[in-house]
């Protein structure tokens, strides 16, 4: 049972590498941090599982087969969702449930820690980013924390596909926002229509201008 995801994942990387590929955003490229912070996170929730309902684990996962494709069912469902927040979805699940959690109650876990409202994965918000275009302060956001997590890590990165560490940058800002949220900061995009809409006339000017050329 002490086999690891990182030699379950190993085993098929060579083959899935070019459907993983076609599935990566434009611009974002998974680095090695990242995979190995996303492989220590899957590796941590069974241990967690494990640990806390020893009986009914080995009941479901009792072998290492069966361990195995556990891990690989489970990595492939949840590979969208950062390391944080898996870390944060099995300690939820495991101080509400009496019994084993399903793949499932996982899943749903992970999407409640993003926030108390509707709040897009950092993957599908990353896309969003991407997709946005000017003016963005008007664009039609999911939700506004978006937005500030792009302005943050910065359009003309965004936009780069030659940063393989964009999406790794701005899911790292999107991740400290959604904290903020959860804490009550309130996220609203100023309209600079009416911030920055036409200046009141300068009288003075105007008159000096219009005495210069006789008007």
């Amino acid at each position: 049972m002490t086999k690891k995801i990182t030699e379950i994942m190993n085993q098929e990387s060579s083959l899935k590498s070019s459907k993983s590929e076609k599935k990566i955003a434009p611009g974002q490229k998974i680095s090695n941090s990242d995979r190995k912070s996303f492989i220590a996170a899957i590796d941590n929730l069974f241990l967690k599982l494990e640990l806390s309902y020893h009986y009914q684990f080995y009941k479901i996962f009792g072998t290492d087969d069966k361990l195995a494709e556990a891990k690989k069912l489970w990595a492939e469902s949840l590979k969208k969702y950062p390391s944080e927040c898996i870390d944060s979805a099995v300690e939820i699940v495991i101080q509400s449930n009496d019994y084993l959690p399903t793949l499932t109650e996982i899943i749903k876990a992970c999407s409640e820690s993003m926030g108390t409202i509707n709040i897009p994965n950092p993957h599908d918000a990353f896309i969003e980013a991407q997709k946005s275009s000017s003016p963005r302060h008007s664009f039609p956001w999911t939700h506004p924390i978006i937005y500030w997590a792009g302005r943050e890590t910065g359009w003309e990165l965004i936009n780069s596909p030659n940063n393989s560490n964009t999406f790794k940058e701005f899911t790292k800002i999107y991740m400290q926002l959604v904290k903020e949220l959860k804490a009550g900061k309130n996220f609203e995009i100023a309209s600079r229509e009416k911030n920055e809409g036409i200046e009141p006339l300068d009288i003075q000017l105007f008159e000096s201008l219009r005495k210069k050329h006789d008007l």
